[in-house]
């Protein structure tokens, strides 16, 4: 007889955390890292790293890089983010939505649905509809 899994220590799926950071302050980075964090934990993710980038968009930030990097030696699941922001202006962003689907990443979002139809585009993308309360303020990075 089978037991069940809830009873069993299962490895939780590997993922890493991104965030681009532009004119925030250390308390913001420190409320961005505890939301992934959060939602690591309530969806059962083991979050191995968090890559950030600072200061203006660029297409070749090193944090990204590292970040796919990572994902082409290792069989991560996927990588969370807070928004879909974080991934850039729209032609970065569809760029590197680009380069992690290359790679086989899931793209999962803290908060926030897509403007684009995910059904449409084949994308696997996984977002949280309720906000995280007090962890992120409606500014954004």
């Amino acid at each position: 007889m089978w037991t069940l899994t809830e009873q069993q220590d299962v490895d939780r799926p590997i993922v890493y955390g991104y965030l681009r950071l532009c004119r925030s302050a250390p308390e913001r980075q420190a409320a961005l890292t505890v939301a992934l964090a959060q939602y690591c934990e309530q969806h059962e993710l083991r979050l191995c790293g968090i890559f950030t980038d600072r200061g203006t968009e660029s297409e070749d930030a090193p944090a990204f890089a590292g970040l796919l990097d990572v994902l082409l030696l290792s069989s991560a699941y996927g990588v969370v983010l807070p928004s879909a922001h974080h991934l850039g202006g729209r032609h970065v962003a569809a760029r590197r939505r680009e380069e992690l689907n290359a790679v086989g990443a899931r793209l999962l979002f803290v908060r926030g649905p897509l403007r684009t139809d995910a059904s449409t585009t084949g994308w696997n993308i996984h977002h949280r509809t309720e906000e995280m309360s007090g962890l992120i303020s409606p500014q954004r990075d």
